[in-house]
């Protein structure tokens, strides 16, 4: 077995689907501020104009039917302002800690991060 089958056997897996935006609930705890700033109407507008390109990471909330947004806050928050009653998502199958570890590192790379105060 090589090291990307072995990877790869090893990622949890995960479901594309479209999600109504009312069953979408933020990540409780989310350490980053989603703000109503000049490029969030950058966002808003290019999700009106071509949608969302790049889906939101989710996981189930258990006993419901409802989903627990990991990263695409900032999406999530322009496609409700851009008026979409649903959004594209990659559903993976975490518990609370395995999620809290990738809403910090899905965060990781951004250039300018803004912790909630």
């Amino acid at each position: 077995m090589t090291n990307t089958e072995i990877k790869t056997k090893n990622q949890p897996k995960k479901k594309a689907a479209n999600i109504q935006v009312d069953k979408l609930r933020t990540f409780e705890g989310h350490p980053f501020k989603v703000l109503d700033d000049e490029d969030m109407g950058s966002l808003i507008e290019s999700i009106r104009q071509q949608g969302i390109i790049s889906p939101l990471i989710v996981r189930a909330i258990e006993s419901t039917d409802e989903y627990e947004v990991i990263s695409g806050h900032r999406r999530l928050h322009a496609a409700v302002k851009a008026g979409l009653s649903e959004v594209p998502a990659l559903i993976y199958p975490l518990d609370r800690s395995e999620a809290m570890i990738a809403v910090v590192d899905s965060n990781l790379h951004r250039e300018r991060l803004l912790p909630s105060s």
